[in-house]
């Protein structure tokens, strides 16, 4: 498929207005367009394709009620008849919003069809934000590629191969620990996770930038299939566990961010990548196992695996003392019954940091939502064989239950930020088909650009 966003100075004029400007707009027109668009009997409410008197067509006009929208075109390039489009609009603001719309409406997950269809270019004058705006596109389409590739080509060691070629794209590190190497240094719940697995279990890690910047690190739940283990989901509720390692794409998405646009941090980037399959080896309801941390945990249900392989992950998040350590999981259905399948949930207890993201959310349009860690629920992870359960004793405040069971791997000293995530649109909307979504990447990427430049 084509580049939805090329610099040039070549194709139809493209103009985006408001709807409140289609009076004075109509009316500056030649009387051959004014008579055109009331035999079409155009109200100045989106796309009007206007022709030429040759027949030919000559402009493109888009009417909109929010300018604002970063969504604003996403409908649009799917409107339009195959082609190249020259954004006529001056204002920066505008053209970024217009751009990242179109170009996300262009996107569409086709590595698995026979035949792709061509859909229409938006051509830009400014090679600076042809560059810029490509980047930022492709930070959240590399999320929805790695949500939506099926499973049996998302494996673990996918993951490596991916994370792999990163590093060296930007001339970063990058290294993993494997199967029984888990055990060996220290990594017991990651490879317990995945050991039933022919997949072998592995924590990822890709390092960026000056170590002497500041210190940023990313942690991502790589669950690459989550069938359960031997608390079995049933069929429906596996159908698209394909998506579990989101939180790995995003961590994935928002490190070419960081790195693309050259942020000034030292970049550390953890995913423990496992598949929770069933075989003779699988860990079991009951059993005991002791972390990375030191401390013991229960297992009270094998489907709550996604924070029992974050815990070891988020404990060596801290060995190089960072200044904010940001994880992102599909952890829970109980945020989604809480705040709905598009908007995610985060949890900490630093509100500076917390009115942080809040604000860049809904200054880049993606928002997000402050989750309590309500520390009375704690109650809720006590277990009478070890230091804690991994699944709380009752359905309620599932989010809030195990953003807990993180915490408790996580010094009150570091500055952390869990994110309870989609990571899957459930419905289509402008430039947001159904399936593989990034969530809070644009709003965090945001922060930290404010943060550190």
């Amino acid at each position: 498929m084509k580049q939805a966003l090329i610099f040039g100075q070549h194709g139809t004029p493209l103009h985006i207005f408001s709807t409140e400007s289609f009076t004075s707009w109509s009316q500056s027109q030649s009387p051959f367009i004014q008579n055109w668009l009331k035999a079409t009997a155009f109200k100045g409410q989106g796309l009007a394709l206007v022709p030429a008197t040759s027949g030919e067509l000559e402009q493109v006009v888009y009417f909109a009620d929010d300018l604002t929208s970063y969504w604003l075109c996403g409908d649009l390039v799917n409107q339009l008849p195959v082609g190249t489009y020259q954004l006529m609009n001056d204002d920066a603001a505008l053209r970024k919003q217009i751009a990242f719309s179109w170009a996300l409406g262009h996107y569409s997950f086709d590595t698995y069809k026979s035949q792709t269809k061509d859909k229409a270019q938006l051509v830009l004058n400014n090679q600076h934000e042809v560059t810029e705006f490509n980047h930022l596109v492709k930070g959240i389409a590399i999320v929805r590629d790695l949500v939506n590739t099926p499973a049996a080509d998302m494996m673990p060691q996918h993951l490596a191969e991916i994370m792999q070629d990163l590093a060296e794209q930007f001339s970063g590190q990058f290294s993993e620990v494997v199967g029984d190497e888990l055990l060996e240094q220290n990594y017991p719940t990651i490879h317990m996770v995945g050991r039933a697995s022919e997949n072998k279990p592995r924590l990822l890690e890709l390092n960026w930038g000056q170590t002497d910047a500041p210190k940023v690190t990313l942690v991502g739940k790589g669950v690459c299939f989550d069938s359960g283990g031997l608390d079995l989901k049933p069929g429906a509720g596996m159908r698209y566990m394909k998506k579990d390692m989101g939180g790995a794409a995003h961590v994935i998405g928002l490190a070419y961010l960081v790195m693309a646009f050259g942020l000034p941090v030292s970049l550390r980037v953890l995913v423990p990548a496992v598949e929770n399959a069933v075989s003779n080896n699988a860990f079991r309801p009951g059993d005991v196992i002791q972390t990375r941390s030191g401390k013991t945990v229960e297992i009270d249900n094998t489907d709550a695996e996604g924070r029992l392989v974050l815990c070891d992950a988020l404990t060596e998040a801290q060995a190089q003392t960072p200044e904010i350590i940001i994880d992102f999981a599909t952890l829970t259905g109980a945020c989604r019954i809480a705040l709905g399948t598009e908007l995610p949930g985060f949890f900490t207890d630093d509100r500076d940091l917390a009115a942080g993201l809040l604000a860049s959310g809904l200054e880049v349009d993606d928002p997000v939502w402050h989750m309590p860690l309500h520390k009375p629920y704690k109650d809720y992870l006590k277990s009478d064989v070890a230091d804690l359960s991994n699944c709380a004793q009752t359905p309620f405040g599932g989010a809030i239950t195990a953003a807990l069971y993180l915490q408790e791997f996580v010094a009150p000293t570091t500055p952390w930020v869990h994110f309870d995530i989609m990571a899957w649109n459930n419905r289509k909307l402008a430039g947001r088909p159904v399936g593989g979504e990034a969530f809070g990447v644009r709003a965090v990427f945001e922060y930290l650009s404010k943060r550190y430049q």
